[in-house]
């Protein structure tokens, strides 16, 4: 059994997240929570004294919300025959971010999927707001999808490290349950600084080597550049279906929230990301 969790605000990009988690576990069994959380549109002194189901006054955006996501299920039903899927429907007056880590505390979580850019769609911004917000607050792995992404199977994931993560206390074995799912490559990409590796590196190395005795994978080492220019690069010159990193402070993923404009980073809004969180 595998569980998801898939935030919708019923734009067309959180439904395209929606298509993509189907299809990619279309022979799998697993359990969607399709999730809405809002908050009201006018501040209103009921919220603050307990929630309008409390008090007994009406909720007409909650209602709303119930009925999108029955028609969103609904949607799902006539386009995908899946027989293994089983969506449970979920609103809360909430914050996304918060709710999502409340629902986590309760079931097993093993993934979140959801579209980049939300309602706007804008095509300057790589990470809605909230897409944003999942991801540094999530301990669940969180993968983003693009809105023009076309579905392929992640057959070849490529996964860059600077071999700074202790890869025993990050989040490897979904990737590896994962990637054996799809029957992927890892493509392990570095790029190597003059310097070379030091002690705790060639540590980390060896236990990311250790877990990957069972899985198809290669390493590269690549020649002392930029690490958003040798994706694009390696991206260029091999097919990639997605692209997976570790949510370590030290990188670049921390530019990238800070950043709101796509500078250079062209693959980044091509490929679905799946970002993997760091036990602390």
């Amino acid at each position: 059994m595998i569980t998801i969790v898939l935030p919708t605000d019923f734009s067309e990009n959180a439904f395209h997240a929606i298509s993509y988690a189907i299809k990619s576990l279309e022979d799998h069994t697993c359990t969607f929570y399709l999730v809405h959380a809002y908050m009201p549109p006018v501040y209103r002194v009921d919220y603050t004294l307990g929630s309008p189901g409390q008090l007994g006054l009406p909720d007409d955006q909650r209602q709303r919300a119930e009925e999108a996501l029955e028609e969103t299920v609904e949607r799902i039903k006539s386009q995908f025959n899946e027989s293994k899927h089983t969506y449970i429907t979920h609103t809360a007056l909430n914050g996304l971010s918060d709710e999502i880590e409340s629902i986590s505390g309760k079931e097993p979580i093993d993934l979140i999927i959801m579209g980049t850019q939300g309602a706007t769609g804008a095509k300057e911004i790589l990470f809605g707001s909230n897409t944003v917000h999942v991801i540094q607050k999530s301990k669940t792995p969180v993968l983003a999808v693009p809105n023009d992404f076309e579905y392929k199977p992640p057959r070849n994931i490529l996964f860059p490290t600077d071999y700074e993560v202790d890869y025993i206390k990050a989040h490897l074995d979904f990737l590896l349950r994962f990637s054996k799912l799809w029957h992927s490559k890892l493509h392990i990409v570095h790029v190597s600084s003059a310097e070379g590796l030091d002690r705790e590196q060639m540590d980390n190395k060896a236990h990311l080597e250790g877990k990957l005795l069972e899985h198809n994978y290669e390493f590269y080492d690549l020649p002392d550049q930029e690490l958003i220019t040798a994706i694009n690069n390696f991206q260029e010159k091999s097919s990639v279906e997605l692209l997976a990193m570790v949510k370590n402070k030290h990188s670049f993923l921390e530019r990238l929230f800070l950043e709101p404009m796509i500078k250079k980073i062209g693959m980044h809004s091509n490929v679905p990301f799946l970002v993997l969180p760091l036990n602390p």
